[in-house]
């Protein structure tokens, strides 16, 4: 059985920063691709970045150039750095592995961006 954890939301200030984890166990060696997602009140989960295992990645507009997603595989490990933190950046944030024809996910963090 594959699963994923996600841990290090919160509650931060605006332009503040978080950094999420997600931790993978189970029988998948190595995902073809990682990402993050998330998924504020009313509103459909969306992507906010992806890294392959080549280590390309691509990230939503919104977010470009204050978030930064990195794995390690080795430990089968998936990370994102959040800086310069937004008010709408606030929601539920995903960890998501594929593999194989096959997409799985955490259950979800909260990250509050509020004063």
């Amino acid at each position: 059985q594959v699963q994923l954890v996600e841990s290090g939301g919160g509650l931060v200030q605006p332009g503040g920063s978080l950094r999420l984890s997600c931790a993978t166990s189970g029988s998948i060696f190595s995902f073809d691709v990682m990402g993050w997602y998330r998924q504020a009140p009313g509103k459909q989960r969306e992507l906010v970045a992806y890294i392959t295992g080549g280590s390309n990645t691509n990230y939503a507009d919104s977010v470009k150039g204050r978030f930064t997603i990195s794995r390690d595989n080795a430990k089968n490990t998936l990370s994102l750095q959040m800086n310069s933190l937004k008010p709408e950046d606030t929601a539920v944030y995903y960890c998501n592995g594929y593999f194989s024809g096959t997409t799985y996910w955490g259950q979800g963090t909260q990250v509050t961006v509020s004063s």
